[in-house]
């Protein structure tokens, strides 16, 4: 930096500002180490059970939401290990923790789903080349009991899916799989009244069709995060007016606002106050209004009191 900038900075945690780490954080409550075993446990053992009734009754559609059943089970079990991970303190090598973990298992999650989908449009591809028997009442009692065990599940994540992209994402997918068994129940329906068996493979192609849809706004949503783009929710210009409307404020750079995770979000900024630096009290202030309208928990504001100096960070990129 050139000569005249004030190199103080203001933080919205861990200064002795009364920020604690956790403020604002935790804003509803997602499922707990119990909560997600129990969701585990009880998709695991559907999918056990939706597979061999599959098999047994022939039905492709089974077997399909018993696919995605399963990569919902693993899916289930990334967000518990990023859960875990993201509560870890920091450490010399790792000065954010493993927050970030939380928008990895994102994008694993949406990868695990894909593959699941290509293993799913290959078979039911085939089926519709070689249709077989399909013992309708069967197929209609296991999706019916995924109706009820999908949607138990989904309601372990419902007060946390706000806030939480890994949270929303096992919600919705479990949600899915309650509408998914719901279709296969109808295609099972309409076998026993017609005997029509392309029916089945039918189905199984509306599913895969669904994952898809669903899968591809998580994995856009993971890369965004992935590529350190602004929240979802937060408008940089009004950030930046925030910022430019404060009194002595002649003009604000380096203005960077990203995800640390999937629930929290930083900001560093330079600001151009010729008139001195304005003291703690407002930095304190600026990192709580901040935290209050924008939910940005990690703010660092550098105050450069030379508003004629060239600022070696400052972008012409970014206005």
């Amino acid at each position: 930096m050139s000569a005249g900038h004030d190199h103080r900075h203001g933080h919205g945690h861990g200064s002795g500002h009364g920020h604690g780490h956790h403020h604002g954080h935790d804003h509803g409550s997602g499922p707990r180490g119990g909560g997600f075993a129990l969701a585990v446990s009880l998709n695991l053992a559907f999918v056990v059970a939706e597979v061999a009734a599959g098999l047994y009754s022939g039905s492709m559609a089974l077997i399909a939401d018993a696919g995605h059943n399963l990569s919902d089970v693993l899916s289930l079990l990334l967000a518990w290990g990023a859960s875990v991970l993201v509560a870890r303190p920091p450490s010399e090598r790792f000065t954010y923790g493993f927050k970030s973990s939380s928008i990895l298992a994102a994008i694993a999650n949406a990868a695990l789903l894909w593959v699941a989908l290509g293993a799913i449009l290959v078979e039911t591809v085939r089926r519709f080349a070689d249709p077989a028997p399909i013992e309708g009442t069967m197929m209609i009692a296991v999706a019916a009991a995924g109706i009820l065990v999908n949607g138990l599940s989904a309601l372990l994540f419902a007060s946390g899916r706000k806030n939480d992209l890994n949270l929303r994402a096992a919600f919705l997918h479990l949600m899915a799989d309650a509408a998914v068994s719901a279709g296969v129940v109808v295609a099972g329906i309409g076998i026993m009244l017609t005997g029509e068996t392309w029916i089945d493979p039918a189905a199984s192609l509306l599913i895969t069709a669904v994952i898809a849809w669903g899968s591809w706004g998580l994995l856009r949503d993971a890369t965004k995060m992935a590529l350190l783009g602004v929240p979802d929710g937060i408008d940089q210009g009004k950030v930046r007016g925030l910022l430019a409307g404060k009194p002595g404020v002649i003009a604000v750079h380096d203005l960077h606002i990203w995800p640390m995770s999937t629930t929290e979000t930083a900001l560093t900024a330079h600001l151009v106050m010729p008139g001195g630096h304005p003291g703690d009290a407002f930095l304190h202030a600026l990192a709580h209004e901040l935290e209050h309208d924008f939910r940005i928990g990690h703010a660092t504001i550098q105050v450069e009191v030379a508003a004629g100096a060239e600022c070696a960070l400052e972008s012409p990129a970014v206005v």
